[in-house]
């Protein structure tokens, strides 16, 4: 059976969903929306012609509701992930499971193509239950859908991130810019580029079955990143390395908060490099040129600037 020109997009509300959205909108894809909360994704409604983007609900529990859910679907592609549990076994339903539902579900769905956002640090054997989750997701869909193209970014940079806008706001606040495991480094990537990467792993001929490592063109270390914070929000602020006790404490500590700043699993993946693998496919051979954390992050940090970025301060 012919599949219809057909997106469904699990998470398509979150961070990635909202760049990608409209970009597959003027593609001319219908698209589906798979989400808890169909309201939330009624802004994304806006980005196509009237009925080409609709949101709906779906057990995400059912292999059954799987196979439903993307019926007549031509791509599936899944962006479902989080950052820390909101109750236990959180990241083994949802990113560890899930995966490998999706995946058969589109492989009984008939559907043509799938393509799944991971994460650098994906590792079975990792000391991180999140990179154990993401490492178990990624081998759950190979097995249900050997052909599914799996893209795994470093952290994501744009104007809704939870990376560069958290740290901003506590160079607002704090007296001096504290640092955790200030040696680890990160190739942080573009939110544009990354749902520019799934348009062409949607659309090219030789990514099925492929893995690539998504990151952008500079690496830094996490001392260096929080020092581009203070410079480009112009604040003049210390760089304290924070003692491992204390942030061991501060981790423990967070866990019983309902958004917390730093948990232990959290802490355990500051502890390993983020960056892309030597020889690892990425960015460039999927045509797309990584763009310089320098041309975005000082546009949207500037509301974090002293007078709010409406008067001119020069920078420490």
């Amino acid at each position: 059976m012919a599949m219809r020109r057909l997106v469904t997009i699990f998470g398509g509300t979150g961070f990635i969903g909202k760049h990608l959205v409209p970009r597959l909108a003027r593609l001319d894809y219908d698209i589906r929306i798979i989400t808890r909360y169909p309201d939330a994704a009624l802004p994304l409604t806006t980005q196509g012609r009237v009925g080409q983007i609709l949101p709906r609900r779906a057990d995400l529990r059912s292999d059954a509701a799987m196979t439903e859910a993307v019926a007549e679907s031509s791509l599936v592609v899944n962006l479902v992930g989080i950052l820390a549990e909101a109750k236990p076994g959180d990241f083994a339903r949802l990113q560890g499971e899930l995966p490998g539902r999706i995946g058969r579900g589109a492989a009984q769905a008939g559907v043509a193509r799938v393509v799944h956002v991971s994460a650098i640090g994906a590792d079975p054997s990792s000391d991180s239950a999140y990179a154990r989750s993401k490492a178990a997701g990624e081998a759950a869909l190979r097995d249900a859908f050997p052909s599914a193209t799996i893209l795994r970014p470093s952290i994501i940079f744009g104007p809704e991130d939870q990376f560069f806008n958290r740290f901003a706001g506590m160079a607002q606040l704090l007296p001096f810019m504290p640092v955790v495991c200030g040696r680890t480094r990160f190739q942080p990537v573009y939110v544009g580029d990354v749902a520019d990467a799934i348009v062409a792993a949607s659309q090219r001929g030789d990514v099925a079955g492929r893995g690539f490592e998504l990151g952008g063109p500079r690496v830094a270390s996490f001392r260096e990143l929080m020092g581009y914070v203070l410079e480009v929000t112009h604040r003049r602020r210390r760089l304290v390395e924070l003692p491992d006790g204390l942030v061991r404490l501060q981790a423990r500590l967070g866990e019983y908060l309902p958004n917390p700043p730093l948990t232990r699993d959290q802490l355990a993946q500051l502890r390993r490099d983020n960056v892309v693998s030597p020889g690892a496919a990425g960015l460039p051979e999927l045509g797309i040129t990584p763009t310089p954390m320098e041309a975005v992050v000082p546009g949207y940090l500037a509301r974090f600037r002293p007078g709010g970025g409406k008067r001119r301060v020069l920078p420490a």
